[in-house]
């Protein structure tokens, strides 16, 4: 595959990494020498210094034998010229485009919209991800992280645990066979910084964060086992009243939870707007960091805070604030990657990554073939791919155990037809099946080529 990425910043980047480790032809363009020579230096890839939507750049980019272009500036317009002029001069027959204005979403969402006037095959919505993103984390609020797969009947949950986790000191084996009827499994153990795939012998200890894939039905149950109560929202605080805050309390008001909203919102024009927009949400104009205006949300009675601004380090004071005050979860938005480390210790529950969403929203777009679902785990660390076996596939046939799974990966889930098991070393693989896997990042590659998926893109 032959692919540009017009873009060098964290999401072009981490594009780039992702597709030039699978044996991709990628080139990626921005109009900043410094960071495309970064990206040249630290990945297999080509680099163009130029404006992504000028021909003559896309021309030396080999804009005329790309199978794809990925537009993911910090510019709409530019994003939108780019896929334009790849469709228009050099036909590349699938065009990806990152857009942040409402405005643009609004009208390519409406039936104004037609493809032929602007060429883009999918839209990517940072802001609409982000705020999915914290519905899931708002719908299962003792777990960090929330992901959902197989249409729903899988969950992804991040769960932190602490000293009064009742199955510490206990080897995963034997956690399967006291809870033989739990249909979730432990893929991946961050303990010290450091994420891994456990073996059956090991152990979980106080302070590390565990990533299971459990059936929806049985995700209350294990965060149970695992010490986390399930705790129903009534009441919501939104920290921030822009695009993702007015998304999230939109969907929060026609949700059947009931939810009572507050939002925080400290510049004036945005918050008459936030406003005017919602039916039921009370709107407050002033600083989220102000403890008068805070009680005034009435902080303490709530059940979680969603801190949401362009600001992180602000997110994160008014997380600390929230919860001083009495508010039983805190959940941020953080852009800087660094700062996660700073969640436990500073008593935040869950974060979300803007990043992340974004990139395992355009990787699940650009790995078609039979892989029907993508997330990306921390700072890229790690992925839980959900893909579809083939008649070709080197595991068709064959028992879990018989396998060679790279070290780095386990299978979380199986759905045989309409039925989801939890998969065991003798469940066997057949043609059809469909499996959620966890995969460290150095193992994607080696995970996709069992599934035959890598080269089969659209």
């Amino acid at each position: 595959m032959q692919i540009i990425i017009c873009g060098a910043g964290q999401v072009g980047w981490q594009i780039a990494r992702h597709l030039a480790g699978e044996q991709n032809d990628v080139t990626i363009v921005d109009n900043n020498p410094d960071l495309v020579r970064q990206a040249t230096d630290s990945l297999d890839v080509q680099g163009i210094a130029g404006h992504a939507s000028y021909p003559d750049v896309l021309e030396r980019a080999g804009a005329r034998d790309a199978d794809m272009i990925v537009a993911a500036t910090h510019s709409d317009e530019v994003n939108m010229v780019t896929c334009q002029v790849a469709h228009s001069v050099f036909a590349v027959p699938r065009k990806i485009a990152r857009l942040r204005a409402q405005s643009y979403l609004d009208a390519i969402y409406s039936d104004l919209y037609r493809r032929d006037h602007l060429p883009i095959d999918v839209v990517i919505s940072p802001e609409r991800e982000v705020a999915e993103a914290a519905m899931r984390r708002l719908s299962a609020p003792s777990a960090f992280d929330n992901q959902m797969f197989l249409e729903g009947q899988v969950q992804l949950m991040g769960i932190s645990l602490d000293d009064d986790c009742p199955v510490l000191n206990t080897p995963l084996k034997q956690l399967t066979d006291l809870f033989s009827t739990l249909r979730a499994i432990v893929v991946g153990v961050r303990r010290s910084g450091q994420l891994f795939a456990p073996e059956p012998g090991d152990q979980l200890f106080a302070g590390d964060d565990i990533y299971v894939i459990a059936h929806r039905e049985d995700s209350n149950r294990a965060l149970d086992i695992f010490g986390k109560a399930p705790k129903r929202q009534e009441r919501v605080v939104i920290l921030g009243g822009g695009n993702v805050g007015l998304s999230v309390a939109r969907k929060l008001e026609s949700s059947e939870w009931r939810v009572r909203v507050k939002m925080i919102e400290r510049d004036r024009r945005v918050a008459e707007h936030a406003a005017d927009a919602l039916e039921r949400t009370i709107v407050l104009n002033g600083d989220g960091l102000s403890r008068e205006l805070l009680h005034e949300a009435s902080i303490s009675k709530a059940n979680s805070i969603l801190c949401v601004t362009d600001d992180d380090k602000t997110n994160l004071l008014a997380a600390v604030r929230a919860k001083e005050a009495g508010c039983e979860n805190a959940i941020c938005l953080v852009n800087d990657p660094t700062l996660q480390g700073l969640m436990r210790p500073l008593g935040i529950d869950a974060f979300i990554n803007p990043r992340a969403t974004t990139v395992s929203s355009i990787l699940r777009h650009i790995r078609h073939g039979r892989v029907r679902g993508v997330y990306s785990i921390g700072d890229a660390e790690a992925e839980v791919i959900e893909a579809q076996v083939l008649s070709t596939s080197p595991i068709a046939g064959s028992i879990v155990r018989d396998i060679d799974f790279p070290e780095g990966a386990l299978v979380g889930a199986v759905q045989k037809g309409n039925k989801v098991v939890r998969p065991t070393g003798t469940t066997r693989i057949e043609e059809g099946d469909i499996i959620v896997i966890f995969a460290l990042a150095a193992d994607v590659p080696a995970v996709e080529r069992l599934f035959q998926v890598a080269i089969d893109f659209f």
